[in-house]
């Protein structure tokens, strides 16, 4: 009887305190939990072309080092496109087609953006892949889902335009976060005359509240979900309200934008793109949606598409550049 007592007892307790237990691990872990992967967690994605550089993939290219505009030391790839014999006076930067900005997505490094880079190379333009704060072999101690990176392509630019004296006109060409660094970027920096933004969403909130809906599924997201958004807001330094890519692209106009979706991407619906390239009121503006079900794939999935797309958009860019 004593044992029996005793094991009534224990489980009692047990059971008074599962409920706060839960309730802890429910309203306090998950948040920090999701909060910190976003944010803070240093993880990358396993790639196909881990280990490669440009010139596996055909390109001559020199390690750089240049400043983010707010300071963070970022390493990258330069891959001159410009003729081995350039006319008197000017570099082989100066006198290629033009110049590419490549901005890799989430948990992911400069890697992702080389396939893209030798097209972009193949049509005799120079190009700079770089890894975002947080990624890769760059400084930086918090991801902001593209926010904060703006002001990396911010500094790639700088450094493109000042240091390199690249030829014009100068696009950005960007996948998931890095479509939306891009276009927040563009939106701020004239010097860029077009973008390629592959695959990115409409804003911070939106794509949070959707991708909440896609990993918890029938979890309610009151207050779990403001509780995260907070918590990511307070861990990345910046609001919510800030970080809208339709402002982003109303801010662009006139300058052209490629918007490009992926079919069946779960993550990045191709509603996304359609309803961006509503807001772009640039006549050269382009739209493509790719088959697919695989979220920034789109290069791999449609590529004959995409390599068409690409290829028609910069020479749409550059006469209407003049450049």
């Amino acid at each position: 009887m004593p044992k029996l007592r005793r094991a009534l007892k224990v489980t009692r307790w047990i059971l008074l305190l599962l409920p706060p237990l839960a309730l802890v691990f429910f309203l306090a872990v998950v948040p920090w939990l999701v909060a910190t992967v976003t944010t803070t967690n240093r993880f990358h994605f396993p790639d196909k072309n881990d280990g490669k550089t440009p010139r596996d993939f055909g390109m001559s290219y020199e390690e750089v080092e240049f400043v983010s505009t707010d300071g963070l030391h970022l390493k990258g790839w330069w891959m001159p496109a410009g003729p081995e014999n350039p006319p008197p006076g000017q570099s082989a930067a100066s006198a290629a087609a033009g110049t590419i900005i490549y901005c890799h997505g989430q948990n992911r490094t400069r890697i992702e953006m080389l396939p893209m880079a030798q097209l972009g190379h193949s049509l005799g333009y120079n190009g700079l892949a770089f890894d975002f704060r947080h990624q890769g072999a760059s400084e930086g101690k918090v991801s902001s889902v593209g926010y904060w990176e703006r002001r990396d392509v911010d500094g790639a630019v700088r450094y493109a335009l000042d240091d390199r004296h690249a030829a014009r006109p100068l696009a950005l060409w960007g996948v998931s976060l890095g479509a939306a660094a891009a276009l927040m970027s563009a939106a701020e920096t004239p010097d860029v005359a077009a973008v390629i933004s592959d695959s990115t969403f409409l804003s911070f909130e939106d794509t949070a509240r959707h991708h909440w809906g896609l990993f918890f599924r029938t979890w309610p997201s009151f207050p779990m979900f403001n509780e995260t958004m907070a918590l990511i807001r307070w861990k990345a330094h910046f609001n919510a309200s800030d970080f809208d890519l339709r402002t982003a692209v109303a801010r662009i106009n006139p300058r052209p934008v490629l918007f490009i979706g992926v079919e069946g991407d779960p993550r990045m619906p191709p509603a996304i793109a359609r309803t961006l390239d509503g807001l772009s009121s640039s006549p050269d503006k382009m739209l493509l949606i790719v088959p697919g079900t695989r979220h920034g794939e789109g290069f791999t999935s449609g590529h004959d598409q995409y390599v068409q797309a690409v290829t028609q958009f910069l020479a749409k860019v550059k006469a209407g550049t003049g450049q």
